[in-house]
């Protein structure tokens, strides 16, 4: 089972958070006690990141096993329906719930993701390296990857040097065999992407990709964010959040992108 953490009220509708690769959960930390208030929140760590254990997925790995996991710890917390942000990995994992397990997911937030993450080839290539010579050049690089220049969070940076190599790439597994281009027009809940402008992982374009295909989606574009939106606009990311996951059905419009 994904190590995870609950936080607000037991008898408030679900919220599961899920992290981006080489996060733990602390990705979420600016923004999941604000959402907390109306919600029960669940903050979920990938295997081998955090507190969670390495072996719960290996080589050859699918996003769909990830989210296998995801919905046996909401078994295993009686949570039926639930709601659900995740970020990069976590969004895909999200969209991929949505797409797959519609009965699951009322409401869906897909942050600084993607509906594929470039082709198969470099993931597949940066597993090899992981499990060959570890994470350290791509720790070195996180913080050009992960935020705007000038910008960082030395914890996560921290823990994304504490992350289990073979779990790490075990999730490029997922991510280079992972395409939902194709199920996006079947997801039905409402749905809100959120892009950081100046994100080189997963670009506005990618958001737009998925806002456009899923119906009825809306866009958001946050300046002044590269990838870990949550860690670098928490306040912004938090009220983006809290406002979908409590707008009436319907409330949503893909005609409107909306930028802060």
């Amino acid at each position: 089972m994904p190590h995870h953490t609950a936080e607000g009220p037991q008898s408030a509708p679900p919220l599961l958070l899920g992290p981006s690769l080489g996060t733990s959960m602390a990705l979420w930390d600016g923004v999941a006690p604000e959402l907390a208030a109306a919600h029960r929140v669940v903050r979920w760590d990938l295997p081998g990141h955090g507190r969670s254990p390495a072996g719960l997925i290996g080589p050859g790995a699918t996003v769909a096993d990830l989210a296998g996991l995801v919905l046996a710890l909401a078994d295993s917390l009686g949570v039926d329906r639930f709601a659900y942000a995740g970020v990069s990995l976590g969004g895909a994992v999200g969209l991929h719930l949505a797409a797959h397990h519609p009965e699951r997911v009322t409401r869906l937030a897909a942050v600084c993701t993607s509906a594929h993450f470039g082709g198969a080839e470099p993931w597949r290539q940066r597993a090899a390296t992981v499990r060959r010579e570890g994470l350290a050049q791509f720790v070195r690089a996180a913080p050009q990857r992960w935020f705007t220049p000038g910008f960082t969070v030395p914890a996560l940076v921290a823990d994304h040097l504490a992350v289990d190599p073979g779990a790490y790439a075990a999730c490029c597994d997922a991510l280079a065999a992972y395409d939902l281009r194709g199920s996006l027009a079947s997801i039905a809940v409402p749905t809100l992407v959120l892009a950081g402008r100046e994100d080189p992982a997963t670009p506005p374009a990618h958001a737009r990709e998925i806002a456009d295909a899923v119906p009825g989606a809306s866009l958001m574009e946050l300046s002044d964010a590269s990838h870990l939106a949550p860690a670098e606009r928490p306040a912004a990311v938090a009220a983006a959040l809290r406002a979908h996951f409590a707008a009436p059905a319907g409330a949503e419009s893909s005609d409107t992108a909306a930028r802060y």
